[in-house]
């Protein structure tokens, strides 16, 4: 993937998009979606405060450091492999994975050793980023997860399956008609299909009109390959992202720019375009695949039990009023339910007939 200088990213993403529009008429929105994705992430400046948003790991370190805690412990449930793949879909910068391996290394040094580090990461500039962040480490980087070697696998995806692309479908007299993009003199709009996808929606034939259902093939198909991974090598994988618990209808595409709502289809490649994810559906396809499914559960009740609150006081140890208010605000924003805390949801895939993951004891599964 050759990574170019942003504006002409941008302007060749849009011209690109028309012409596809002129060509063979309107595209399916998760067509457009994927596309802006590509664009979007290969400026590599999106994350932290002088990006476009902030990710948990960016917020505080706490949450990468509770992340290496929970990998040790999914690896002492898998056997305490001595060769086994970490694994890290969409890491950012690193800050992520450079949090929890420095945690590992205190308090699991062998895990530490027996990991091979590899990054499912498609951006240029943002392998360079973290290859900065990640300095220390021996990195092989992924396009996707068809390269990732046998053996064993701890996997982590934080907000990596919110940015894959969906589609939407509106339900109109006739039935689910997917969702177009389509451009004219004022812009890109949406339109619709003129012909209903029959086979969608069945269990939402009682939507009102007008109501929009999203389904998303690739976070399907990543979730499968996830948990292949996970029953064949064995594996343990953790799916931390912002969602809904059961499936339901509701339009909740949104972009971000500059830490603030933008029109979905204004300016395409310059904001960040996701939508919530549905756990009900990652369950239902990695239980497809054999794998056994813990939680989900709300991120802050989850980050509590492995800890967060006792890593505050022990963060906050000598320091001036101002850094622990700063320490107290960062984890207090991972936790409330006003925050991050009820909004994100935590999820967790092995091999069957293995014991209960750290965080998801006595927690009931969809």
């Amino acid at each position: 993937m050759t990574t170019e200088a942003p504006e002409q990213n941008t302007s060749n993403l849009e011209a690109h998009l028309i012409a596809q529009i002129k060509k063979n008429g309107p595209i399916p929105f998760a067509t457009y979606m994927d596309a802006v994705a590509d664009a979007y992430y290969a400026r590599g400046t999106v994350f932290g405060k002088s990006g476009d948003f902030i990710t948990a790991p960016e917020i505080s370190q706490v949450f990468g450091e509770l992340i290496g805690l929970w990998c040790v412990t999914a690896w002492q449930a898998l056997g305490q492999p001595r060769n086994f793949n970490l694994v890290e879909c969409g890491p950012g910068r690193g800050t992520l994975m450079a949090d929890a391996l420095r945690t590992v290394w205190d308090i699991a040094p062998i895990f530490a050793r027996s990991a091979s580090l590899h990054l499912v990461e498609r951006s240029d500039t943002l392998r360079d980023e973290q290859r900065k962040t990640l300095a220390p480490y021996d990195i092989d980087w992924h396009d996707d997860l068809s390269t990732i070697p046998d053996g064993p696998v701890i996997l982590v995806a934080n907000e990596f399956l919110d940015a894959l692309p969906v589609s939407q479908f509106v339900k109109t007299s006739s039935g689910w008609c997917e969702r177009m993009v389509t451009h004219d003199s004022e812009g890109f709009h949406f339109t619709t299909a003129p012909l209903p996808r029959p086979e969608i929606g069945d269990a939402f034939d009682d939507a009102p009109a007008e109501s929009i259902l999203e389904q998303s093939s690739a976070v399907q198909d990543v979730t499968s390959r996830i948990a292949t991974l996970c029953v064949d090598n064995p594996g343990a994988a953790l799916l931390i992202d912002y969602g809904h618990v059961f499936s339901d209808v509701g339009d909740t595409v949104q972009a971000i720019k500059n830490h603030a709502y933008h029109p979905v289809l204004e300016s395409p490649g310059e904001a960040d375009i996701t939508a919530h994810v549905d756990f009900a559906a990652i369950a239902q396809s990695a239980r497809a695949q054999g794998a056994s499914i813990h939680g989900p559960v709300e991120q802050g009740p989850w980050l509590k039990r492995l800890g967060a609150e006792i890593r505050e006081v022990q963060l906050s140890e000598g320091k001036t009023d101002a850094e622990i208010q700063a320490i107290q605000s960062s984890i207090r924003r991972l936790l409330d339910p006003q925050e991050m805390g009820s909004l994100f949801k935590v999820m967790a895939l092995g091999p069957r007939g293995i014991a209960t993951f750290s965080g998801f004891e006595a927690i009931p599964s969809p």
